[in-house]
């Protein structure tokens, strides 16, 4: 894996790539005061149609337009179409293990994974063993974290199995390009993303134990506060279905019901947004003010469907990742498509060592961390922040992987001073339920401090539009 970085429009000589000719000739004609129109106008529409999300632990609770760049990143046919069969695989790898270790545990007896990385992962549910999911399918929303190495070469960085997020942002993003610069579209054929909500309530349909009845699907959401709640809004208004929150639905003989107008309907199948602690307060956290008592129960007796299911946790725990490669083999006897990223295991004696000994040039992640909390990146910390991370590791190793800094790559960014290179990734979400189904894009985030790394939006990250082009 090289230390270059990868360049999305420019090859090493400085040419534009054929795939990115079209905007490059566009971007010349853009003038500065164009471009901060175009900018103001984005700002003003984001917040009219509300596309906010709160920042915990923000001394004012604000909420924040989430920055949006108007330089697309462009994706040819071809090298998409690799993606998605290498994020198909991977999805439905995943998804066998899921079923695997809460069935027979063949990889476990096998020693493929160790036992202990699951049975006392603290997001194993007992609560699922044994029992039956409509097509064997826990992760029904997958998002899959894709960075390129310096060669160009696409490798997973992290899956996102429980409750994934951003696809809104992926798809008021291409509604803000087509509305500010329709003439691009014209220059080149983007494929479409626009039938990514049908395709998610069709998923979600088929997952319903009353098929072939018309079933009922709700958006679960811990409510106003959560960072995220305008994409659950988003979401449930886009499918045609109700948004609830935990005090909405209420367990009756077995089955789940949502109160309602005309009385009580039954509910089929849930697309929750909040975690597995606080979904079943009889079940998981007694103070849970969020969830449905009894909940667990209709999920064990199959009346009621989850998306995602509950105990998928295990899977997209940042110490189960570096198995991934060995469970494509176990479950479908094929070599993995997309790479991972190298990983030491801090819980390894070995492993520590190694990690301590090249803090300064690493990154640590907490396993069961997101949003780009409780990491360190060594080569941007200071010498105080990484003495104090040294102390967190060595008190708890296994709580925490390393891996190598990837230089990410970059791709021209609208900033202050016009346009500059900044670091990118690529986050596509996979639809597993009767079949497996992705549009063609994903979410793109932008780190837009010069040299950062880090694109998550808790972190001052931005997004683009993603283009597949044919």
């Amino acid at each position: 894996m090289s230390d270059a970085q990868f360049n999305e429009m420019y090859l090493p000589d400085g040419t534009v790539r054929e795939h990115y000719a079209p905007l490059a000739e566009w971007i010349a004609t853009m003038s500065p005061e164009r471009v901060a129109e175009k900018r103001r106008e984005a700002d003003m529409l984001f917040h009219r149609v509300g596309i906010t999300f709160a920042v915990y632990g923000d001394e004012q609770g604000a909420e924040r337009l989430i920055p949006f760049d108007t330089i697309p990143r462009v994706i040819p046919r071809a090298e998409w179409d690799m993606l998605e069969r290498g994020l198909k695989q991977r999805v439905n790898a995943l998804n066998r293990f899921l079923h695997d270790i809460y069935h027979g545990q063949e990889i476990l007896k096998a020693g493929v994974v160790p036992a202990e990385q699951v049975l006392a992962n603290e997001a194993y549910q007992v609560a699922m063993i044994g029992l039956d999911l409509p097509h064997q399918v826990y992760s029904h929303v997958a998002g899959i974290d894709l960075v390129r190495d310096g060669d160009g070469g696409y490798v997973v960085l992290e899956d996102n199995l429980r409750t994934p997020s951003g696809v809104s942002y992926m798809l008021e993003n291409r509604r803000m390009m087509m509305r500010l610069f329709p003439e691009l579209f014209a220059r080149q054929s983007v494929l479409p993303i626009e039938h990514y909500p049908a395709l998610l309530l069709d998923t979600l349909r088929s997952i319903s134990p009353r098929a072939p009845r018309e079933p009922t699907v709700v958006v679960l959401t811990p409510g106003p506060h959560n960072s995220a709640y305008f994409e659950h809004a988003f979401l449930a208004q886009q499918m045609g279905v109700e948004l609830v929150e935990g005090a909405d639905l209420f367990v009756r003989d077995g089955h789940l019901y949502m109160r309602a107008t005309a009385g009580r309907q039954r509910v089929d199948v849930v697309y929750r947004r909040l975690d597995d602690a606080y979904l079943d307060p009889l079940a998981f956290r007694p103070d849970s003010l969020l969830g449905v008592p009894g909940l667990l129960s209709v999920c064990r007796a199959g009346n009621v469907a989850l998306s995602n299911a509950m105990g998928t946790g295990v899977a997209d725990d940042k110490s189960t990742y570096p198995y991934v490669p060995d469970m494509i083999r176990f479950y479908l006897g094929e070599e993995p498509i997309l790479a991972n990223v190298p990983t030491w295991q801090c819980r390894r004696p070995e492993d520590l060592a190694l990690v301590l000994e090249r803090l300064p040039e690493l990154v640590v992640k907490e396993v069961q961390g997101s949003g780009g909390y409780g990491m360190l990146i060594g080569p941007a910390a200071k010498k105080k922040e990484i003495e104090q991370f040294r102390a967190r590791l060595t008190a708890n190793p296994a709580n925490y992987i390393a891996q190598p800094t990837l230089s990410l790559s970059s791709c021209p960014t609208f900033v202050e001073g016009g346009i500059g290179a900044r670091h990118i990734d690529l986050r596509p979400f996979v639809l597993s339920g009767r079949d497996v189904k992705m549009v063609p894009g994903g979410l793109t985030r932008v780190a837009l401090a010069e040299g950062s790394l880090v694109v998550n939006s808790s972190q001052g990250g931005g997004t683009k539009d993603t283009w597949v082009v044919d």
